[in-house]
């Protein structure tokens, strides 16, 4: 092969790559303003959930404990360092195990790191953080759902645990938690550059009937819905 013809197949394959870039860089600022509308059931909308993000990451926060559901039963407050008792709700978001556990700050993100969790080479895992309050914010908003709507979120939220043999939640042990009010659980799925941990939030409120993004992988594709 000559050294013209090597040339024009890696400008070929560099083409097909910023192409790509460029194409997801589109879906990703334009998909996210299509919104799902919400679903009214006709029932009384009388359990708060929220929305909250850090930044870059969004999680569903829910009551820890009511008639419908006991994360505390799944989720106990024994596997945080606190061990406290008296938490009244629970964030809990999905992503890459390799970002979560391995790059407590962006300075701390290592190339391969990246790579594996945008192409489907990492593992994934649930972060859970219990908290004694929530306040509405720019970074954290309520929505009123109704008992059908939670049951359903319940269902979406559980089915992306891993469990063991028993159907317990399967703790992951470490140290890299982020404070004394959170742990990490094995979880189904592969992260990937077109499945995000707020793609997953975002698909968490379309399974509870409420507003969403068409689709996103950040966080501002679901808040710009609940401003």
């Amino acid at each position: 092969m000559s050294v013209k013809m090597v040339l024009l197949y890696i400008l070929k394959i560099l083409g097909v790559v910023v192409g790509i870039i460029v194409l997801y860089g589109l879906m990703a600022y334009l998909l996210p303003f299509i919104e799902i509308s919400a679903k009214d059931d006709g029932e009384k909308k009388e359990i708060p959930i929220y929305i909250y993000t850090n930044g870059v990451h969004t999680d569903i926060v829910m009551p820890v404990k009511n008639d419908m559901q006991d994360w505390s039963k799944k989720i106990p407050f024994a596997n945080t360092k606190s061990k406290k008792t008296d938490y009244n709700y629970i964030g809990v978001g999905w992503g890459d195990k390799g970002f979560y556990l391995d790059t407590p700050t962006w300075a701390d993100l290592k190339f391969s790191t990246a790579f594996k969790a945008a192409f489907w080479l990492g593992e994934s895992a649930m972060h859970c953080t219990y908290y004694k309050t929530m306040t509405e914010a720019d970074d954290c908003k309520i929505i009123m759902i109704s008992r059908s709507q939670y049951k359903k979120l319940v269902q979406f939220v559980n089915d992306k645990f891993d469990k063991d043999q028993n159907g317990n939640f399967i703790l992951i042990p470490t140290n890299a938690v982020y404070s004394d009010n959170d742990a990490f659980y094995d979880a189904q799925g592969k992260y990937s550059f077109l499945y995000t941990c707020n793609t997953w939030s975002n698909n968490a409120l379309k399974a509870a009937g409420q507003k969403a993004a068409f689709w996103t992988p950040t966080d501002a594709g679901i808040f710009q819905h609940y401003k």
